[in-house]
């Protein structure tokens, strides 16, 4: 199982830092680890994690904190990034004055086996978003290269805000946000684990949970027994629809000779696959993303099947194996 990588970029006083701390604290039993690049700080709780490189500060929930630079980026995650290892998701918070797309790089040209690109979260400060779009003219760029946006402190920005940063996002999907609250299950996916029948309550036990925040995005389930066509299928997710951060789940094809289902992840425009012949011979998809159009990705999907999957050429396939993982 790899690890997914999500980076979290945003100007100053974006938020964040108070993102992250919402997802520690209502993140469940998820193991979060957080690695902050350069001078950034994470405040968990009543403890303040300055960043000093090569810092790591172990959690009483089961996360950890860390801080590097952008060169020891991939040090740190060599060092918690491990199949047996402390963390099921690690959020890379970038510094405030770093250009996302060289973090993300980072985390692609990883060769850890063991994580995954989770995708690239750009924060914007709603309400200060005129002000830091004449300070800073990249942003405009910022919110075009990022996997999803989260529009934050929209209960203090002004009218027509949200529909501007919309039309930048030229169909990157925007998600409305105060004080970070976001739900966690729309940047990763959560672990199930087996509680102890008896065990001592936490701190996370006694504390007050912040209600999961809904709002903004929303979710479509595709099911269909009927194999996908490979050429179709693959464009449809090289065309990533408008609004579209996620999907997941299984597909299969039924062209000779690859008679097996597959696992399907999407972030972004980043696609990933894996066999899966556990898996039923169906396709069990869900998207996820903000101002989804349900109509034109359920046409998407229908046009992607193929009724006579034993008169494909086995060669039209490259064009879905080339997202399996390299050996």
């Amino acid at each position: 199982m790899h690890i997914p990588v999500v980076v979290v970029a945003g100007f100053l006083g974006s938020g964040k830092t108070t993102l992250l701390n919402h997802l520690l604290r209502t993140a469940g039993g998820l193991r979060i680890g957080v690695v902050v690049n350069d001078f950034g700080k994470v405040n968990i709780d009543a403890m303040t994690v300055a960043a000093q490189v090569d810092s790591m500060v172990t959690l009483g929930n089961g996360c950890l904190c860390c801080a590097v630079d952008a060169a020891d980026l991939d040090a740190m995650l060599d060092r918690i990034a491990r199949p047996d290892g402390p963390v099921d998701v690690i959020v890379v918070e970038a510094s405030g004055l770093a250009e996302p797309p060289a973090m993300v790089r980072l985390v692609l040209a990883s060769e850890n086996p063991h994580i995954r690109y989770g995708g690239l979260v750009e924060v914007v400060d709603a309400a200060e978003f005129p002000a830091t779009r004449e300070r800073h003219p990249q942003l405009d760029r910022h919110i075009k290269q990022a996997d999803l946006v989260l529009l934050n402190k929209v209960d203090r920005a002004a009218d027509g805000v949200l529909e501007l940063v919309r039309d930048l996002a030229g169909g990157v999907p925007v998600v409305p946000t105060e004080y970070g609250r976001v739900d966690p299950g729309l940047l990763f996916d959560r672990v199930a684990r087996v509680e102890p029948e008896v065990r001592q309550l936490t701190l996370d036990d006694l504390l007050p949970h912040e209600e999961h925040v809904h709002a903004g995005y929303s979710s479509v389930e595709f099911a269909d027994p009927r194999p996908m066509n490979p050429l179709r299928f693959a464009r449809f997710l090289a065309e990533r629809p408008a609004g579209v951060y996620r999907m997941k789940g299984f597909a299969h094809f039924g062209v000779p000779g690859f008679e097996e289902p597959y696992l399907v992840q999407t972030v972004g425009k980043a696609v990933w696959l894996a066999a899966a012949p556990e898996a039923k011979r169906r396709n069990e998809l869900v998207v996820i993303g903000s101002e989804l159009d349900e109509s034109a990705l359920r046409r998407g999907l229908d046009e992607s099947l193929e009724d006579a999957p034993e008169s494909v050429d086995p060669l039209d396939m490259a064009s879905i194996t080339r997202f399996l993982p390299r050996v």
